[in-house]
């Protein structure tokens, strides 16, 4: 099944810590069915020294989320929804499309 994510999409957490939040998708990673969203699902690494001198730090960096927590903003609806493809008549082209309005994304 395709993913219908891709980078540069608006979307809000359904579920989880996270919920409520919104984000940018940095990077969509359909082998996985997961998506790296910004500022999102934030994991806290340990990062060493690696010159002399230099002090070993925390780093938060954010790590993937799956697509079935994540559902894609609509701005008409104002909120997150899901979505469909609708094949355009003129051009024969797949456009995605708001499930519960039925507008273009």
């Amino acid at each position: 099944m395709k993913m219908m994510l891709k980078k540069g999409d608006k979307v809000v957490v359904a579920s989880g810590r996270d919920a409520g939040r919104q984000g940018q998708v940095l990077r969509a990673l359909p082998a996985t069915r997961q998506v790296v969203v910004e500022g999102l699902n934030l994991k806290r690494r340990r990062e060493r020294a690696r010159k002399s001198g230099e002090k070993g730090q925390v780093v938060e960096t954010a790590y993937p989320l799956p697509t079935s927590v994540v559902r894609l903003w609509c701005s008409k609806c104002g909120k997150g929804v899901r979505v469909g493809v609708a094949l355009d008549k003129k051009s024969k082209a797949k456009t995605r499309v708001c499930k519960k309005c039925g507008s273009t994304i």
